[in-house]
């Protein structure tokens, strides 16, 4: 008999939307973002739960321009992040609605904490978004926007770079874009990153390199001076030659991501693979503050197709414990998850 290690609960996400991001701040209410919508052209919205996503605040719409945000293939989906006392900040790729078209934007919510400010384009001469962007907020005021894209008067996935805006007040103003790391390992063009700010100030970067067309690896950057300089490091190899469409995930001292229609994960120290195989995408690995870790991905999505999820409980050795699975994940969406101060996990599909 399994030992119950913590309670994980499906929740499906309001109003049908899909690629649901989320995040709790330190008083356990979850903030969450979702797309709705046509998936080439279509609105973000917030709300917020302050009982485990039993009831959740009336929807806030994020992008000004109506249809500004894209959904299509999954990877170029918003990113949310909470910086200084919780603020929720968004950041998307915008679509051909959007005002630059495929720009990379950024918008916070007010210090009302009633709407979110008209969002402004950061890409200034980095252009080129395909795979989409990140973001992530410290507790100190610093705001990162990062996407990839080729080096200006270049073209090619080999050409392509992570680069990234800085703010250091809160995400009222951003330096220029610049590249995150020297290092020529390219981008898989198609492919989605990850950006996170660790309570000890680390920041942390995830995204799929390119070489020769068909070395598509895995690299984390790792920034210990407020985005200032990057140490860079190869964590996975995936010798194929197609663009593979992968999304990556990190969270506090968690990190996941795909090779090979597998999922993996680390959580601290603990490398964590899903048992048995199957057609997965799109992992997210989040821990709580027993040390449980929660590994979640989807089965059997593809372009323009639904899912299903699965999810596998880690204890803090590593050992594999509850498992679960559900179908119904819509066509264009991710799943996402959260730990509650009680241990226990919401997940959101």
């Amino acid at each position: 008999m399994l030992l119950l290690l913590a309670a994980v609960t499906l929740i499906r996400v309001p109003d049908s939307g899909i690629q649901p991001q989320a995040h709790t701040d330190a008083s356990g209410r979850i903030h969450l973002l979702y797309f709705q919508g046509q998936p080439g052209a279509g609105d973000l919205f917030y709300r917020s739960s302050a009982d485990a996503g039993k009831s959740w605040s009336s929807a806030l719409r994020v992008n000004t321009r109506p249809n500004s945000a894209i959904a299509t293939g999954n990877i170029r989906g918003a990113h949310l992040a909470l910086g200084r006392n919780g603020r929720p900040h968004v950041a998307w790729m915008g679509s051909g609605q959007a005002e630059p078209k495929s720009g990379m934007f950024y918008t916070r919510l007010d210090a009302a904490g009633k709407a979110f400010e008209p969002e402004r384009n950061l890409v200034t001469k980095a252009w080129g978004l395909d795979g989409g962007g990140t973001l992530a907020a410290d507790g100190g005021g610093r705001v990162y926007v990062l996407w990839h894209a080729p080096t200006p008067g270049t073209r090619g996935e080999e050409n392509r770079q992570v680069w990234v805006a800085t703010s250091t007040d809160d995400g009222a103003s951003f330096a220029a874009e610049r590249p995150a790391w020297p290092t020529p390992t390219g981008a898989c063009g198609c492919c989605g990153m990850r950006a996170h700010a660790d309570a000890d100030g680390k920041l942390r970067v995830l995204y799929r390199g390119t070489q020769l067309m068909v070395h598509r690896d895995m690299y984390l950057l790792t920034s210990t001076d407020g985005g200032g300089t990057f140490e860079g490091r190869k964590i996975d190899e995936w010798e194929v030659g197609a663009c593979v469409m992968s999304t990556a995930w990190l969270s506090e001292g968690t990190s996941a991501w795909e090779t090979r229609g597998q999922v993996h994960a680390q959580s601290g120290a603990l490398p964590l693979t899903a048992p048995n195989q199957g057609k997965r995408k799109h992992p997210i690995a989040v821990r709580n503050g027993r040390g449980n870790t929660l590994l979640l991905w989807t089965e059997n999505m593809g372009w323009n197709r639904g899912g299903s999820l699965a999810w596998q409980l880690f204890d803090v050795k590593g050992t594999s414990a509850e498992h679960g699975d559900a179908p119904g994940v819509p066509v264009w969406s991710l799943v996402s998850a959260v730990a509650l101060p009680s241990g226990d996990f919401v997940v959101l599909y």
